[in-house]
């Protein structure tokens, strides 16, 4: 280890902070009357990351409840990012082929509005915007072997209309520089995942969070220019590696690449009702081999620990979704 090397913690929060409409969660922030938010912002205080990826937080273009949020944190998180998501961006067009228009389903990710449910970045660390890549705009039939999903007689679900038009992420893959000032930079990969459930037997939902997942792939393999180095993924894939719905396999070839570290393997990150999905594990924080693991962990107390009591008396004061963060600092020479 090096003498004095700095630690980073970094952490993702699928926490529930989007609002059935545009502008509510920046009212819900400045009444500071929501338990809901309190919960989560004393979660994320208790844990305190330097790097935090939010995978749930509505978008609005001035990034004002962004900074209502990070408002709580005092001066801890002076660095924010956040760009316009792929959920609820119109297309105009029957994206889920239902005879009808205009519904969440039909955006670019699903949303009820521009923006719903998007991603955000906070941070104590300089972000550098300006060498920032997004992924985000890239289509799906652009994805090297994309999986288009197909209609049980065998043809292709979309329409070349449809093909045309949409991208491959529900709300965005983006990498992030984060500079380490003295210690280099970290890069972000970043990104929220569709659910693979909520469709039908062509399975279009399943397809496309698993392409979300091999768009990663294809961007450490090069595809898409030089793989970034020093980098951390950090979202919600919304796939398990070994339970629930979705295709799991390509979730654990993913946890099984040898330029990724998985430092809570078997662990769950979410608290679905067990006659639903049950307990599964669908957030993640993966740092690259170039970095030193020091700890890492899942903010989900056993009901009798002191700090239990943060997520209220049935465990979901902050949501169903719990906080996933790892330690990490430079690797020895």
């Amino acid at each position: 280890m090096i003498a004095g090397a700095e630690t980073y913690r970094i952490a993702t929060f699928a926490a529930p902070l989007s609002r059935d409409g545009p502008g509510l969660l920046l009212r819900d922030l400045l009444k500071g009357e929501d338990a809901q938010i309190a919960a989560i912002a004393s979660v994320i205080d208790h844990v305190d990351p330097d790097i935090l990826v939010l995978t749930d937080f509505d978008y609005d273009l001035e990034g004002r409840a962004l900074t209502a949020f990070a408002a709580q944190f005092g001066d801890r998180y002076p660095h924010r990012f956040a760009r316009r998501p792929n959920t609820g961006m119109a297309t105009g067009l029957d994206l889920d082929q239902n005879g009808r228009t205009g519904e969440a389903r039909d955006a670019q990710g699903y949303g009820r509005f521009a923006g719903d449910g998007g991603m955000a970045i906070l941070s104590a660390w300089a972000i550098d915007a300006a060498a920032m890549v997004d992924h985000s705009t890239l289509l799906w039939r652009d994805l090297p072997d994309a999986s288009f999903p197909r209609t049980v007689e065998g043809e292709p679900f979309l329409p070349k209309e449809e093909q045309a038009i949409q991208r491959l992420s529900h709300a965005g893959h983006w990498i992030v520089p984060i500079d380490l000032q003295g210690d280099g930079h970290v890069n972000i990969l970043a990104f929220a995942a569709t659910p693979p459930v909520f469709d039908g037997p062509e399975d279009r939902n399943g397809l496309r969070n698993r392409d979300e997942l091999r768009l990663w792939e294809v961007v450490l393999d090069g595809g898409f220019g030089p793989p970034p180095e020093r980098f951390v993924v950090a979202g919600n894939a919304n796939l398990d590696p070994l339970a629930g719905d979705g295709l799991s396999d390509a979730m654990a070839a993913f946890l099984a690449r040898p330029d990724l570290q998985d430092p809570l393997p078997s662990l769950p990150t979410a608290d679905w009702a067990d006659d639903g999905p049950g307990d599964l594990r669908v957030s993640y924080v993966l740092p690259s081999t170039d970095w030193r693991v020091v700890d890492a962990g899942v903010f989900w107390p056993a009901p009798d620990a002191a700090d239990a009591t943060l997520l209220g008396e049935d465990g979901l004061s902050a949501g169903v979704h719990h906080l996933v963060w790892v330690d990490i600092t430079r690797q020895s020479r």
